[in-house]
């Protein structure tokens, strides 16, 4: 794994256009843009030609959509694409990883490792129902080169990762306790904090469910028709060591059931993992659609 320090050549940030799965290069960021055309397949987006490289390589971050919270207020959500086909980068949190926005700092739960490829959805960003015309920012640079992409309101970035795409289908609910609460969708559910030692695996369990739609309307409303697992993956999101994970991912029976694995961690610090929840739209959430996955966060404070 590469580590990425802050560069002391910078140039001038470049905006990366909006889009669910888009990453269109524009000028220097100097305020709210219009609305893109509808998202690009990964090998149609800018610069993709440069992606068939083991490293080196940039990543962009690119901006997914918006929805409303039922409690009011939004959740403004964010993937990347790193270009690289082996190189996994961790930028830290601070001037080359920051997210500006109604907050005070740079910190908005953004992932400070980057695998290679494609990711939908990673973090979400809460904003209250005044939000109206502002943007949140989020900057990555990487080899001294800042691209920005901003968050917004837009009504073409409108997505129902919540509320339900147009086949009626929603993204699946977790838990990190059986009877515990219940979280869905990309800002998805953060759990209480643990800690952990140093080469000494920890288990870790989620329960999940999914309401099977996509599986049902694709079989025209047959309510017998089999739904696929839930699945769920295991990812580092933060922390300064390697995590492992036995087993990475786990299949969940689409009813319902739990999912647990032992995580072990090299080296002492703060950590976060994601597990990322997928139902049958699969891992880019039907694509254009913005549909169905949850996350789930658990940070780790972790000693010798």
């Amino acid at each position: 794994m590469r580590r990425l320090r802050r560069s002391r050549a910078r140039r001038p940030g470049l905006v990366v256009g909006r889009g669910s799965a888009a990453v269109l290069i524009a000028v220097a960021f100097s305020g709210p843009l219009k609305a893109q055309a509808p998202p690009l397949p990964v090998e149609d987006m800018p610069l993709a030609q440069y992606g068939a490289v083991s490293g080196g390589a940039s990543v962009t971050p690119a901006y997914e959509g918006w929805y409303a919270l039922p409690e009011g207020g939004f959740v403004l959500y964010f993937g990347y694409y790193n270009r690289n086909t082996e190189e996994v980068l961790e930028v830290p949190v601070g001037p080359d990883n920051a997210v500006v926005g109604p907050w005070a700092g740079v910190d908005a739960g953004q992932p400070t490792v980057f695998q290679p490829g494609r990711s939908w959805g990673v973090f979400g960003v809460k904003v209250p129902a005044d939000f109206a015309d502002d943007t949140v920012v989020w900057t990555l640079t990487v080899g001294g080169n800042a691209i920005s992409i901003p968050g917004h309101l837009g009504n073409d970035w409108m997505a129902p990762a919540i509320g339900g795409d147009v086949m009626g289908n929603h993204p699946p609910r977790i838990r990190f306790a059986e009877h515990g609460d219940e979280g869905a969708g990309p800002l998805g559910l953060q759990a209480a904090a643990r800690q952990a030692r140093i080469g000494s695996p920890v288990s870790l369990e989620l329960w999940a469910s999914d309401d099977g739609t996509l599986a049902t309307q694709f079989s025209r409303g047959d309510p017998s028709a089999a739904a696929g697992p839930v699945v769920v993956t295991w990812i580092k999101h933060r922390g300064p060591g390697d995590v492992r994970f036995d087993p990475p991912s786990a299949r969940v029976p689409n009813s319902g059931g739990r999912a647990s694995t032992r995580v072990t961690f090299s080296a002492p610090g703060s950590y976060v993992v994601r597990a990322r929840v997928n139902d049958d739209s699969g891992v880019s959430g039907a694509g254009y659609e913005q549909c169905c996955w949850t996350n789930g966060f658990v940070q780790f404070t972790v000693v010798p």
